[in-house]
């Protein structure tokens, strides 16, 4: 006979379980009540809440991993945007964390500066993600050594619009500003003096942007380019926009009071924030982007 039969419950007297049963279901019920709740599990990295204050500030991503020659004028780049971001007003998020280039994180930015990028910074799957931002209508802005990037992706190449070939020494220079309506050039003069490294490309880009700057070949030693040497540029892209500046190699650029305000235009521009001459003020808002009415490489110097 199995054990179970020798079970006579029915037989016990009640009076000597139910202080114990009742006291067994008091402690389970403090002891569930003091017991903590199940944690909130964090399935990824916090993102930058997108900030309300002031109504339309656009959020932007300073994103300056290197995998190549590394600028040391890194630090004064990331500090200049954010001094960039409070004069123009727009909010920097500065990172050379590549898992940021996601869908869920990149959905809370506006735009994307790539500063002093070079080598290849970002794996397949973070260059899809790039891709869905701009088609989005996300902006662009490269600075100087973003042409030092990502020369197995065609794709950015064309974002970025020319790749970097070689430079002379650091020396002056006379830019010729040809476009004096476009928000980050138009306060400039016709002919602006500065000194930097200046970029020789591997093509000209002026068949496939729109042309800002050029350099004047005859005002420095090692021009490259037979004399047609565009410096920076604009253009749409693939449904965003796209800036890119060869400027910004020396410390001493961050600190220069127009090539700062070339810069903050730039990404006001890319966002939407600056437009043209009779267009539309667009702003990114996901794959149905709306609009509001208004007026590895080398590891030489580079």
């Amino acid at each position: 006979m199995s054990r179970s039969t020798h079970r006579r419950p029915f037989l016990l007297d009640p009076s000597r379980v139910a202080a114990p049963v009742l006291g067994l279901a008091i402690a389970v019920v403090l002891v569930a009540a003091a017991a903590p709740s199940r944690p909130v599990v964090q399935e990824a990295d916090p993102v930058p809440n997108r900030p309300t204050a002031g109504g339309d500030q656009p959020m932007v991503m300073v994103f300056s991993r290197t995998r190549g020659f590394r600028h040391g004028s890194i630090p004064s780049g990331i500090k200049a945007m954010r001094g960039i971001g409070k004069e123009h007003g727009f909010n920097v998020q500065a990172t050379e964390d590549p898992t940021w280039f996601q869908p869920e994180k990149l959905a809370t930015f506006d735009g994307v500066v790539f500063l002093n990028t070079t080598g290849d910074v970002l794996d397949d799957e973070q260059q899809k993600a790039f891709e869905a931002f701009i088609r989005a209508g996300g902006g662009y802005v490269g600075i100087h050594s973003a042409a030092d990037t990502e020369y197995d992706w065609p794709w950015y190449g064309r974002l970025v619009g020319a790749y970097f070939k070689t430079h002379p020494r650091i020396q002056p220079a006379t830019i010729n500003v040809e476009n004096r309506t476009f928000p980050a050039t138009r306060f400039l003069p016709e002919k602006w003096k500065r000194t930097d490294e200046w970029y020789v490309y591997r093509e000209n880009p002026r068949p496939n942007v729109k042309v800002l700057l050029s350099l004047d070949e005859s005002t420095f030693e090692g021009g490259g380019m037979n004399g047609d040497h565009p410096i920076a540029w604009y253009q749409d892209y693939d449904g965003g926009r796209a800036f890119y500046t060869g400027g910004g190699h020396t410390n001493e650029s961050f600190e220069e009071p127009m090539f700062r305000r070339h810069l903050g235009e730039a990404v006001m521009w890319s966002t939407g924030r600056r437009p043209l001459p009779g267009e539309p003020k667009t702003v990114k808002t996901g794959p149905d982007a709306g609009t509001e009415a208004g007026t590895e490489a080398g590891t030489e110097a580079r």
